[in-house]
């Protein structure tokens, strides 16, 4: 082998490997407004949001009202979907805060418990779902990110996969209702 095809081999291994790495979230450290889950999700929050498949086609529409309150480091986000075909869903997600900028996570439909954490202005929050298709159960994995933008608009993106495949992504855009609104 040349040395040519020796540098040219090593270096789209390193590119490959390069974009293998993943951000974490200790690289918003400096930013601001610092998201503090215990603030934003105090009241209600609305938010709207798609869902597009590997291919980046929006295959689901969708708007949520959540309901939220803390007691102490346990809050409680209850979230009621209205989809665009008209049909509902409902999540209560009961999230405790473990530590600085850690969170745990427990709903209905998430296997076992999720686990976030908070640096900045942005929040990792990652788990397993059981997810219903058309009439059957999966466990895919998401892979949230949120990024506080100011006090009342967060957006998230959301990776859903299956064995490391990418099936899909989740984007949501919150606004926290003004006191009194």
């Amino acid at each position: 082998m040349t040395v040519a095809r020796r540098v040219a081999l090593l270096s789209l291994a390193l590119v490959l490997l390069g974009g293998c790495a993943s951000t974490t979230v200790d690289a918003y450290r400096g930013e601001k407004p610092v998201l503090d889950l215990k603030t934003y999700f105090d009241g209600p929050v609305d938010a709207w949001g798609i869902f597009q498949d590997r291919s980046g086609m929006v295959v689901r529409r969708f708007q949520v009202r959540i309901d939220a309150r803390w007691e102490g480091d346990t809050g409680t986000l209850d979230e009621h979907f209205t989809y665009s075909d008209g049909t509902t869903s409902r999540r209560v997600w009961t999230i405790t805060r473990t530590g600085d900028g850690t969170y745990q996570g427990t709903a209905p439909d998430v296997v076992g418990t999720a686990r976030g954490e908070a640096q900045g202005n942005a929040l990792r929050w990652q788990y397993v779902l059981n997810l219903e298709v058309d009439g059957k159960t999966y466990q895919v994995d998401f892979d949230d990110w949120m990024y506080l933008v100011d006090e009342r608009v967060m957006l998230n993106r959301s990776v859903m996969s299956k064995f490391g495949v990418a099936l899909g992504e989740v984007t949501l855009s919150f606004r926290k209702r003004s006191p009194g609104g």
